[in-house]
């Protein structure tokens, strides 16, 4: 299940992706051959304005074809006025930073509906009066402590202990009971829908001076914004995220250049599947959550001025409009064509590093 969440999630971004680049090709007169979703072998297809629209058959993803993008092709027409390569640097730049902007702009839209549907939040004062439910939840469990043995799990959320019950149990409640108990808690547990009761023994030595059973405690509630809000605050989401994503990559490899980056730090396709049947078993709103997340990453990935990714084609781009020549099309295919190798192989190497760290 997590490898068909995975291909869905990777299927779903590379089309807005991709479909970035198709729509601002179209509006700025560039003709685009083909527009698929996934890749052949073909199921069907159907020919509209000139554009040959596929559905194929393996659901990684899909690709748009733009005339004149390979300036090596012989069947473009050196002349041609719709040709992406005939193009202003402006307007060749706007189509190869549309699939980035489009995975921005989608990133921002799943952080919208997320904070629109709610989501569970730490309670605190800046955002109390926006959180409905709040319950005390088990955060934390110690190894070796009463609350692991006795079977409570991070996620537990305490809706009772000993004699009090619902909006009376708070953080301190539950820490001043704890903390002064002379025999046995009985604790009522919720646990995805399921409620249970659990009996358990403080003890001292988990804690300085007090007595406890193991557990870190917060309060934690489903925080959802009215849409005028939500439409803000998505905004701050998407661009704190994406700065995060950009200085720890460029963090990485400045490592990775001095020799002292670690692949442990970066996961491949095999280590995100781990981590997507991790948040869609949290839920579906974890689950935007993370694919909003994968969607800036491959924004920030693709930006990066290295040959084969949009970057290094932008890169081209602006050489050729400050320089007012053409860069040979065997140099720019040659130039591809190794940093899509290097790509390739750099994808081998953090796969195989996530299959070992399986074991």
């Amino acid at each position: 299940m997590a490898i068909i969440i995975f291909i869905i999630v990777l299927g779903v971004l590379i089309f807005v992706h991709e479909l970035g680049h198709f729509l601002v090709a179209k509006k700025s007169g560039i003709r685009v051959d083909e527009f698929a979703v996934g890749f052949p072998p073909q199921i069907f297809s159907f020919t509209k304005g000139g554009t040959k629209y596929a559905l194929n058959l393996i659901p990684f993803g899909g690709y748009v074809k733009i005339y004149g993008e390979n300036a090596e092709d012989e069947s473009v027409d050196p002349k041609a006025k719709d040709s992406f390569v005939n193009k202003s640097p402006w307007i060749q730049a706007a189509v190869l930073v549309a699939g980035v902007t489009f995975n921005i702009i989608f990133a921002w839209f799943l952080f919208l509906i997320v904070l629109m549907a709610g989501s569970p939040t730490i309670v605190d004062q800046t955002n109390r009066d926006f959180i409905k439910d709040a319950k005390v939840t088990i955060t934390e469990i110690h190894e070796n402590s009463p609350a692991k043995t006795a079977g409570l799990k991070a996620g537990d959320k305490i809706i009772s202990i000993n004699e009090v019950v619902g909006t009376d149990v708070t953080v301190q409640k539950v820490q001043d009971i704890i903390a002064n108990s002379k025999s046995p808690v009985k604790f009522g547990i919720e646990r995805i829908n399921q409620k249970t009761e659990i009996t358990i023994s403080p003890v001292k030595g988990i804690v300085a001076d007090k007595q406890a059973i193991g557990v870190g405690l917060e309060e934690i509630g489903n925080y959802a914004l009215p849409i005028h809000k939500a439409f803000f605050q998505s905004f701050v989401m998407t661009s704190n995220a994406t700065q995060m994503i950009a200085v720890n990559l460029v963090q990485f490899l400045g490592k990775a250049v001095t020799g002292h980056a670690s692949l442990n730090e970066v996961s491949g396709p095999v280590g995100i599947v781990g981590i997507v049947g991790e948040a869609a078993s949290f839920g579906f709103i974890y689950l935007l959550s993370f694919t909003a997340f994968i969607s800036i990453n491959l924004a920030v990935l693709n930006v990066l001025p290295l040959p084969a990714l949009d970057g290094g084609r932008l890169v081209m781009v602006l050489i050729e409009g400050i320089s007012k020549k053409k860069i040979k099309p065997s140099i720019v295919n040659w130039v591809n064509g190794i940093g899509f190798m290097l790509l390739i192989l750099l994808m081998i190497v953090i796969t195989i590093n996530d299959v070992i760290k399986l074991f």
